[in-house]
């Protein structure tokens, strides 16, 4: 009974919740951009080239059919899906990250290790070098 009430508290605890809602999350936003790049900017892409679908590019060898054009929709919509995450996940933390660095006025750069220490600390607790006087 003690084990069934440890995995019904690992499953409760926040990041497996979170984790969870991630995937699913992320599941829904690659369809959404693999119909954006199979509906939208494939046939788009394809009338400025000529082509009326990436999916009908194919070529076989010794009797191997090879279909390349699937591949390119794949291509895009990987390239879609990590453009969005970078620039509407990625770069916002970073941007939130360093301008706390700068607003944070409790603590200072180690010279050894470059951690974030706090400002009144003598001794780095990351890397243990000994701080001048502040």
């Amino acid at each position: 009974m003690k084990l069934i009430s440890e995995f019904k508290r690992f499953l409760l605890r926040g990041n497996v919740v979170d984790l969870a809602v991630a995937v699913v999350v992320g599941t829904a936003f690659a369809a959404l951009v693999k119909a954006l790049v199979a509906d939208f900017l494939t046939p788009l892409i394809a009338a400025i080239i000529g082509k009326p679908s990436f999916e009908a590019l194919t070529f076989t060898v010794h009797g191997s059919h090879f279909l390349y054009g699937d591949f390119i929709n794949a291509l895009i919509t990987f390239i879609a899906i990590a453009a969005a995450v970078f620039f509407l996940v990625v770069a916002p933390i970073n941007a939130l990250i360093a301008r706390r660095a700068k607003e944070d006025p409790d603590t200072k750069e180690c010279p050894e290790c470059t951690s974030a220490i706090p400002a009144a600390a003598r001794r780095c607790p990351h890397c243990t070098a000994v701080l001048s006087s502040a």
